[in-house]
């Protein structure tokens, strides 16, 4: 159960259900408690923006000093850059047509220091190339290491010494570090997670030495999201880029524990249909939250725990209640997503709450894969 009526919204009867309502004195305090975690130092903090996408958090991290963010999408990036962050790292390697489209950013946005990654010399010739082509200067790349999500990257256990050496003489490409994402450690107990990154870690510094020791500019790291923040908070020399922190999720307030970010992202849902005893229908469908995760990790009801799922689908979640016959249909329940990222991605517009009152609506605005290029 989560104490206090911080998520009660009074004017809900002027609004349609199902919405997400976001609180954004409790994102300002999130904000403020990760860089706490770096002990107030901006330059280590570059947020990832896949959570949100508004350009009212992107106005909430440069009103804290923040000039640097990570994103998924060339929409993101452009997002990004519209309001006027500095720094802009895409966390994807581009190919085909996403390599002229971040072209096209360089050049609509002149000020703004665009970055990508790469993870094979192939590619890293095409983006130069085509780099040097379409906006006739460089682009600033990081090598992607994989250290065992297998999901992107060039494995850490290869001569990543060699290939970095190998990639700084790719022309159009002005090789700035190393990318490190490994979302496949987690697990609650903070000490085996620590002593799984320390052990890829330690050889990511020492291929460091190494790359230093060829005559190269010493790399920067970029590494983490929430689950090793905590971790890599603690290397002075590593760029942190959580991006969940600003929402919260019910999945991270479990997973990690050490982690004291706040719950700002509610789900608010209307009970539909009363079908059986026992049972009460929610308008809060696959296509309202996120439905990657099984049926009982969608969505947690901390205010209302008598009510478990039992089915989902594209516009009704079904659940059980020992109470059922207190519930009206027409009835209101609040609702946190397991999983905020996708689940904010569904929805156009994002409702501010401030005082337990709607106030305003703030545009998913890189929800879609294009905004202008």
């Amino acid at each position: 159960m989560i104490a206090g009526d911080w998520y009660k919204i009074s004017n809900l009867a002027e609004y349609d259900t199902p919405l997400m309502a976001v609180y954004p004195d409790r994102i300002k305090t999130n904000i403020a408690l990760a860089l706490q975690m770096l002990n107030g130092d901006v330059s280590r903090l570059m947020p990832h923006i896949k959570t949100h996408k508004t350009a009212e958090v992107l106005r909430m991290f440069r009103d804290q000093g923040i000039r640097q963010v990570k994103c998924a999408t060339i929409a993101e990036a452009e997002l990004a850059a519209q309001q006027g962050i500095a720094d802009v790292f895409l966390a994807y390697q581009p190919s085909g047509k996403k390599i002229a489209r971040l072209a096209g950013l360089v050049k609509a946005y002149p000020q703004v220091h665009f970055y990508c990654l790469v993870d094979n010399l192939p590619s890293a010739v095409q983006i130069g190339s085509q780099m040097l082509s379409l906006t006739g200067r460089p682009l600033g790349i990081y090598l992607d290491l994989n250290t065992g999500m297998d999901r992107t990257g060039y494995s850490h256990l290869n001569a990543v010494p060699d290939f970095y050496l190998r990639l700084s003489r790719v022309p159009g490409i002005d090789l700035k570090g190393l990318h490190i994402y490994d979302g496949h450690i987690h697990g609650t107990d903070l000490s085996s997670r620590f002593a799984a990154v320390e052990k890829v870690f330690s050889q990511v510094l020492a291929d460091i030495v190494a790359i230093t020791g060829a005559g190269l500019p010493r790399p920067v790291i970029v590494a983490g999201g929430s689950n090793t923040f905590a971790f890599y908070a603690q290397q002075e020399e590593v760029i942190c880029s959580p991006g969940t922190f600003v929402f919260w999720d019910q999945n991270y307030s479990l997973k990690l524990p050490e982690l004291k970010f706040l719950p700002a992202a509610v789900l608010v849902t209307t009970v539909i249909s009363k079908p059986a005893a026992g049972l009460l229908c929610l308008d809060l469908g696959y296509k309202s939250v996120s439905s990657e995760n099984p049926i009982d990790k969608r969505v947690f009801f901390p205010w209302n725990p008598d009510l478990s799922t039992v089915s989902h689908s594209e516009e009704h979640l079904t659940v059980r209640s020992s109470i059922a016959d207190q519930y009206e249909v027409g009835a209101l329940v609040y609702g946190l997503p397991h999983h905020v990222c996708p689940a904010v991605a569904l929805y156009d517009e994002l409702l501010e709450v401030k005082d337990n009152l709607i106030t305003g609506q703030w545009e998913v605005a890189a929800r879609g894969r294009k905004l202008c290029l």
